[in-house]
This record gives C-alpha cells, sequence and structure tokens, in this order.
C-alpha cells in the first residue's frame, strides 16, 4: 500500500439547505484508527415537509485512480462536478457507499450512511478549479410526508488498506443497526443452482423440467428456480397476467413439487412482487391502491395499504404450505418506487405515508411469514435491490442479468459480495449460443466461480463435452465452496474489471486470472489453485519470495488431468502451461 498521508483525516462537513424551522446538528461520536462516524439529526417543532440537505466536504484529489459505487459496472471513473447525475439509494437501490480508490487498489476514502431505507442522493466529483473530490449526501429529495425528527450515521474511513476491506467495515457496520439486521442464510442458499429462464422462457414443459432435475442434480446442481411462465399460457414475455398466481401451466403444483424433490433437488417459484396485471382479478380489486397505472410493464401494487400487503403476504405463504416450497425469487422490488403520477393524498385505509417504509414493512412480514412455514426457506433478489436494508428479508443475492457476458458476471458478483457479509452471492444464470466453441463456453462457467454458480442451458440437448465441461466446474466448486464463500475475497483493480481474483482460507489460496495478467503470490501456501479464466496456453506468476517445490496438477476445462509436475515456486517471474479454461492445483511438498 501507498502510505495516505496526505488525506485529511476528519474534513470539515458543511451543512446546505437548511431551512427556517429546521434545527440541524452534527456530532462526531467515533474516531479512531483512520475512521469517524457522526451524528447527524433534523428536528423541527411542528412536523413539517423538509426540503432537500446536503452534507458537504472536500478531500484532496491525491493518488486517486478511480471512484467505486455499488452497480455502476464497468464505469468507475473519476467523475467531474459538472456532470450533474448522481447516485441514487434507497431501500431497494443500490446501497448508501462510495469508496475512492487508489492505484494500488487501496482504499483513500470510503463513505457510507447507515439511512438504508430512505431515498437519499450521494457523489464524489472532482472539481478541475481546485482538483479536489468534492463528496456529498443529500437527504430528503423526494420528501412528499411531514415529520418532526430525522436521525441517521455518517461513516467517513480513510485507512490505508485494500478498498475492499474498507467496503466490508461498512457492510459489518451496517449489521449494527437493528433496522439492518441480516436474516438467516440456510446451507441451500450456498448450493449452486439450476434456472429455467433462459432456455425455457416462458414455454415450460413438465416432463422436460422434470428431466433437466435430474441431469442438473447428477452435475451437482442442488435446487431449481421455475421462473416466469408457470403462471400463465401466455407466452409474450409480458406482465399481463401477474397479480393472481394462479398455477395455469403446472396446474398440479404440489405434485410437481413432490416429483422434483424425488429427484433431489428443491423448489423455488417466480413471482413479479409489485406488478398487477391489467388482465388479472386482482387489478380490478385494488384499483385506486397504485403506485402507477403507467408502467412499461403492469400496473404497481402500493404497498402502504394493509389490505395489499396482506394480499401478497398470502399468495407466498399459501404457495409455501400449499406447495411444499423451498425457495421463492421476489423480483423487480426496485419498481416499488414514487412515479410522477403516485398519490401522495391516501385514503384512509392506508398506514405508511413513506412508499420505502411500507416496502420495508411488507418484506419484514414476508420473511417473517415465510420462515414460519419453513426457517430453511432461501429467498432470492437481484441487483440492484441487495443493499443493507434487502439483507433483511433475503439470503440470496444474484447478478443482475447479462446472459452471454462473462465479464459483467463476474465484476456484478465482486461487487456485490464487497458488501453481502455472509448472505449468499450468485451469478446470473449462465448461458450460451449451441454453436460456442467448448472453450468460449467455458469462459462463462469460470468467471461466476467466486460467487454462486446459477445455469441456465438445457442439459438434455447439450453435447458431452459441454456437460462434462460443467460437472467438472460444479464439482470444482462444490468440494471447494468453503473456501470460495468463506474465505477472504480480493478482487483486484476495479477499473479493469478485476482481471484478477482470489480468495484465501487455512492455508489454501484460490485465484482467477481473467486477462493477461502477472499472478502475484507473496506468502506461502499449503495449496495454491489457479483458475486460468482466459483463452490463453499459460499463467505468469511472480513470486516477491521463494515459496519452494509444489506438485502441479494441470486439468483441461472438462477435467482431464493433462500433466502432473513438480514446480519450483522460486522467487522472480515464471510461467505455468495449462489449457484455456483450464486449472492448476499445487500442491506444497
Amino acid at each position: 500500500m501507498i502510505a495516505n498521508t496526505t488525506l485529511v483525516a476528519h474534513p470539515e462537513i458543511s451543512i446546505l439547505g437548511e431551512a427556517q424551522n429546521i434545527q440541524t446538528s452534527l456530532e462526531k461520536i467515533y474516531d479512531h484508527a483512520g475512521t469517524v462516524v457522526y451524528d447527524f439529526e433534523v428536528t423541527s417543532e411542528e412536523q413539517r415537509i423538509p426540503k432537500p440537505i446536503t452534507l458537504q466536504w472536500k478531500v484532496p484529489a491525491v493518488n486517486v485512480k478511480g471512484v467505486w459505487k455499488p452497480t455502476t459496472d464497468f464505469n468507475k471513473r473519476i467523475q467531474a462536478d459538472w456532470e450533474l447525475d448522481n447516485m441514487e439509494s434507497r431501500i431497494s437501490i443500490d446501497s448508501p457507499v462510495i469508496s475512492l480508490f487508489g492505484n494500488s487498489d487501496e482504499n483513500i476514502l470510503t463513505f457510507a450512511c447507515s439511512n438504508a431505507i430512505n431515498k437519499l442522493e450521494m457523489n464524489a466529483r472532482l472539481r478541475e478549479e481546485d482538483n479536489c473530490f468534492y463528496c456529498h449526501i443529500t437527504f430528503f429529495m423526494e420528501q412528499h410526508y411531514p415529520l418532526k425528527n430525522f436521525k441517521t450515521q455518517i461513516r467517513i474511513d480513510n485507512q490505508n488498506q485494500h478498498f475492499s476491506d474498507s467496503l466490508r467495515a461498512v457492510s459489518s457496520w451496517w449489521e449494527t443497526f437493528e433496522q439492518l439486521k441480516p436474516a438467516y442464510v440456510p446451507d441451500i442458499a450456498k448450493k449452486p443452482l439450476y434456472s429455467t429462464w433462459y432456455q425455457f422462457h416462458q414455454n415450460l414443459e413438465i416432463p422436460l423440467l422434470l428431466e433437466e432435475c435430474r441431469l442438473a442434480k447428477d452435475l451437482g446442481y442442488e435446487a431449481i428456480i421455475i421462473d416466469d411462465g408457470w403462471q400463465t399460457f401466455d407466452s409474450n414475455r409480458g406482465y399481463d397476467y401477474t397479480g393472481d398466481w394462479k398455477p395455469d401451466r403446472i396446474p398440479e403444483m404440489a405434485e410437481f413439487v413432490k416429483n422434483v424433490h424425488e429427484t433431489g433437488m428443491k423448489v423455488a417459484l417466480w413471482y413479479s412482487v409489485p406488478f398487477c396485471g391489467e388482465k388479472s382479478k386482482a387489478f380490478k380489486r385494488f384499483k385506486g391502491k397504485f403506485l402507477t397505472e403507467d408502467h412499461r410493464w403492469a400496473p404497481v401494487f402500493d404497498p402502504r395499504y394493509p389490505d395489499v400487503r396482506q394480499y401478497l403476504i398470502d399468495i407466498y405463504t399459501n404457495a409455501a404450505k400449499d406447495w411444499n416450497l423451498d425457495g421463492f425469487k421476489l423480483d423487480f422490488i426496485d419498481d416499488f418506487r414514487f412515479y410522477k403520477d403516485t398519490p401522495t393524498k391516501l385514503g384512509a385505509d392506508a398506514d405508511y405515508a413513506s412508499i420505502n417504509g411500507a416496502v420495508d414493512r411488507l418484506l419484514t412480514d414476508v420473511k417473517d411469514a415465510l420462515t414460519k412455514i419453513n426457517p430453511e426457506i432461501f429467498i432470492e433478489f437481484r441487483q440492484k435491490y441487495t443493499g443493507p436494508a434487502m439483507r433483511k428479508y433475503g439470503n440470496m443475492f444474484r447478478a443482475f442479468d447479462c446472459p452471454g457476458d462473462a465479464t459483467m458476471n463476474r465484476l456484478r458478483i465482486a461487487d456485490i459480495r464487497m458488501l453481502a457479509g455472509n448472505t449468499a452471492v450468485h451469478s446470473d444464470m449462465v448461458t450460451w449460443h449451441a454453436d460456442e466453441p467448448l472453450e468460449i463456453a467455458a469462459l462463462q462457467v469460470i468467471n461466476t466461480l467466486f460467487g454462486v454458480p446459477q445455469l441456465s442451458v438445457m442439459l438434455s440437448e447439450t453435447p458431452k463435452k459441454y456437460v462434462n465441461m460443467i460437472g467438472f466446474y460444479t464439482k470444482y466448486w462444490n468440494e471447494n465452496s468453503d473456501v470460495l464463500m468463506n474465505g477472504d475475497f480480493i478482487p483486484s483493480k476495479p477499473l479493469a474489471n478485476y482481471p484478477t481474483k482470489r480468495v484465501s482460507k487455512n492455508g489454501k489460496i484460490i485465484i482467477g486470472v481473467y486477462d493477461t495478467w502477472v499472478i502475484e503470490l507473496n506468502d506461502e501456501h499449503y495449496h495454491i489453485d489457479i483458475l486460468n479464466g482466459q483463452i490463453a496456453d499459460q499463467v505468469v506468476i511472480r513470486n516477491t519470495k521463494d515459496l519452494g517445490g509444489y506438485r502441479c496438477k494441470i486439468y483441461d476445462c472438462q477435467g482431464s488431468l493433462i500433466k502432473e509436475e513438480i514446480v519450483l515456486f522460486s522467487k522472480g517471474v515464471f510461467e505455468i502451461a495449462v489449457p484455456p479454461c483450464g486449472i492448476v492445483r499445487a500442491k506444497k511438498l
């Protein structure tokens, strides 16, 4: 790490936008080893709707290579202050944290807020006049109901450590707040999973589904998510029939689930939680209780009404009980938001003014009701609703849809994982074109191995060598899941899309290399595994000291042992020949 001496440890924070009859206070409550925490409070003598209030400070732009935000994907560059777009965070969008990282991946400044439920805006932008980063957090950008008191905490960290360590520290800090306590994570949430979406879409066939379950189970997959299509015969990829959730396409759902269980697989169903299609019975029943009817997909339920929430809770609990489900994929949570036509004047039976507060209540009650039925139930959410509040209700976070995009899958897994704590982090479902060469298809799988793999391939139609490849990686993942999921995780070079990742635990290190990159080893490990996630026939290693001899086994992407040899991991640079998407497994002599 480069010494981080030029930053102001305690930047002066300005409070902007204070209004008459509103009092604000900012009090430092913690100051240790480069981390400062403040209490920020807004009070009023009477209920009133506050105008936006901003906390702002600046730091010198010294050794800042990029700016990490939770879901910016490839865009981790430095933003100028004349670029007006800010990051939005609320219960179901992003996480209230930003990290400035340096040229050696070190933390320059990471700042976060404990307000993970209500909407706020954040940014860190460079001002060219003084070459400083101006950081800010703005509250009450969407305030449409009155309040008397608002309190939150701000955490600012300029410790000289890897930026991922600073992000993990923020995640641990969030866990200390009662309103952000994470849900229990059952073992099944960290098992490879088969999904129906990319290969079936809505055209589900029961006999074929059962055959796919048997094949997937043989390869090491432990659960299946039945995605969109089970509830309707409509195959237009629309949501006109959502809201009633009757199993039209799989009418004997309990029997179907029983048959899946007999293959050894767990079963989850997909639901688009906010949507109430205009062709559903529920649309007529809840007329006047929508956040909007002008949505590209379908009208959106208004969770500020208790009968709306109870209706959704009953849908899921009845399904869990009647069909003996093991899990749920609860989708489109981010569409619970304020729209231009969202009513601010509510009916007398509404019990929440805040949409985000109502979503918190809905999802809390859903999780409590489902875990009462089955304590081991798994609940999946996908980006962007993978923030600290969502950890209260779900135990599986999945990378946002990126079919056929191995690089994006790798990147999104890392971005979620640094903030997810012990919540299971899953890849997007792996898929590829039928004509894809084997090693290129293998890239799709090997890029997911630092998350829990999800597969969306029609196995009954997949050629044997591709099945061998899937089986090899899945077996490897299952055998090494404890290290992969619970080890110390370090992704490198965020601006280069994490060309290497590594995880270590109990003397074993697993390194993935995904571009022409030199793997640096500084410490001795009893086991060293290197995943060659590139179309190159070697990996290049640089040892900073002599590590001694290792017995190396070289495997291709189908799991065939290509070579076994003794290799001296001497100080300096050397290479090991390994097939594209193969694995090097080295054991200390």
